[in-house]
């Protein structure tokens, strides 16, 4: 049996350990901590002297482009040389997350997608033409996102009218090229990044050029139909995968936004005229994800009026034949959203977790009243009761909107939108897929009428033997519906 003493020796030791333990690891925080600040003062110290430089070569860069005086040869200058702001950059590369400061910096993201999806998202490419309200936001969320390399690409000028919805653009941008303008202020926040400024019209002679590379992702937030039409079918054509930002402006609903096939989209007269020429002159009938919103707009172009405050011919005024002035109400926070939301649509299918998008069924609350009751009436015809159906009309709602799109399970490609798309599901009902099973979220499939018939007269095994992509697809819808409701 021990002493006393040695009782007391002990319990003397071991508080002295913890004491010097938690100083130890104290002292460690501390140095970790010093450490840090040095570095962070090192670097802003740095930054000062590159950003004062930068600066200088980017004002250059704007009156030049003003003059018409060799502004694209400055502009190059600047691209070329980037006045040592990538000096520290860690290339996309294994590395990048070992480095303290950005381990920090995008510790958020790294939570949200764990470490390999936020290195797919630093080793991916994207390119973002048109810098206006829609794509200085996108670009700038993707770059605070983490992404490895952006080329921007836009052939206009700050102007003081597009501050109410620019990223970044300050009194003192105006006038400079917006290209120019967000490599610069990018350079501030992520200087690690690798940022292509382009400042240039997309036009088909410079398509290759300008999506060179093998980009991840194609980002279209261009307004001018010409122009948009020609990106789209040029990257349909080489297989890039891009979305495209539609009208943004005259609205002001921010909950109307969505992302749908182009197809897909309704009252918007841009995706209307860009779905008609991509039909005609390219073949195009759909394959092309856009941000919209189906609010109507609630205004029409202003008229234009020039200097001297008079009615004038936008055409007059033009800074690119083909580009007409536009004159438009535009409340900025909605571009921004149109922005925010073709970032988050992006860094997420880069990094391997793309979120489904709520479908676009123009259905009124009393059409899925009918469908309930259409299930109700099948449960007591095939089954002798509805007793099992436990699902009420918020919940069919759920089942045609989320899991089927408001379209028969064997037609998830139909073309059917707007009114067609109303009339189409009037001839549709709701049944059970795994007839075994009671009428629950994850065992109802919509299909039409005979559809329905015919698949109560046969089994799973024979759908599964025969139609094996078919049973995939509705094993795996139903799969997450049993995940989303945890059945």
């Amino acid at each position: 049996m021990p002493s006393p003493l040695s009782s007391s020796t002990s319990l003397l030791l071991l508080g002295v350990g913890t004491v010097l333990g938690s100083c130890l690891t104290l002292s460690l925080l501390t140095l970790r901590r010093s450490y840090r600040s040095g570095r962070i003062v090192q670097l802003k110290q740095q930054f000062a002297a590159d950003s004062a430089a930068h600066d200088a070569l980017s004002a250059e860069a704007a009156d030049a482009h003003s003059s018409g005086s060799g502004g694209r040869s400055v502009a190059n200058s600047l691209e070329t040389s980037s006045l040592q702001f990538h000096s520290t950059r860690l290339l996309a590369s294994e590395d990048f997350l070992h480095d303290e400061i950005i381990n920090e910096q995008f510790t958020r993201n790294s939570q949200f997608f764990g470490e390999d999806g936020l290195r797919k998202v630093h080793q991916s490419f994207v390119v973002v033409v048109g810098l206006g309200g829609v794509g200085s936001h996108a670009a700038a969320m993707l770059l605070r996102s983490g992404v490895g390399k952006l080329r921007l690409v836009d052939f206009d000028q700050v102007s003081l009218s597009s501050l109410n919805r620019h990223a970044v653009a300050t009194r003192a941008d105006v006038g400079s090229s917006k290209a120019v303008c967000l490599k610069t202020h990018f350079a501030r926040i992520f200087p690690e990044c690798e940022v292509d400024a382009r400042v240039q019209m997309f036009e088909a002679s410079s398509q290759d050029e300008l999506l060179a590379g093998s980009p991840d992702f194609v980002l279209d937030c261009i307004d001018n139909i010409d122009t948009k039409v020609s990106l789209l079918a040029a990257c349909v054509q080489k297989g890039l995968k891009v979305l495209s930002a539609t009208g943004a402006g005259a609205r002001a609903d921010p909950t109307r936004i969505r992302v749908a096939d182009l197809k897909e989209s309704s009252n918007d007269p841009l995706s209307r005229s860009v779905r008609h020429r991509l039909r005609r002159e390219h073949g195009i009938l759909g394959g092309i994800p856009v941000v919209f919103s189906t609010e109507r707009p609630k205004a029409k172009l202003l008229p234009f009026k020039g200097p001297d405050g008079q009615d004038a011919n936008p055409l007059d005024y033009q800074v690119v034949p083909g580009f007409r002035i536009r004159i438009i109400p535009v409340l900025g926070t909605i571009p921004a959203i149109f922005g925010q939301v073709m970032a988050s649509y992006v860094v997420t299918h880069i990094a391997g977790m793309p979120v489904p998008m709520e479908p676009v069924v123009n259905l009124d609350v009393e059409h899925y009243g009918v469908l309930h009751h259409r299930l109700i009436e099948r449960e007591e015809l095939l089954y002798g009761t509805a007793a099992q159906v436990e699902v009420d009309k918020e919940e069919i709602s759920y089942v045609v909107r989320e899991l089927w799109r408001g379209r028969s399970a064997r037609n998830q490609d139909s073309s059917n939108v707007g009114r067609g798309m109303w009339r189409s599901v009037n001839q549709l009902t709701i049944t059970r897929w795994d007839h075994s099973r009671p009428p629950s979220i994850d065992n109802l499939v919509l299909l039409t009428f005979d559809e329905a018939e015919e698949h109560e007269a046969t089994t799973l095994e024979e759908i599964a033997a025969k139609e094996p992509e078919f049973f995939a697809l509705v094993t795996t819808v139903l799969h997450r519906a049993a995940t989303e409701f945890k059945f």
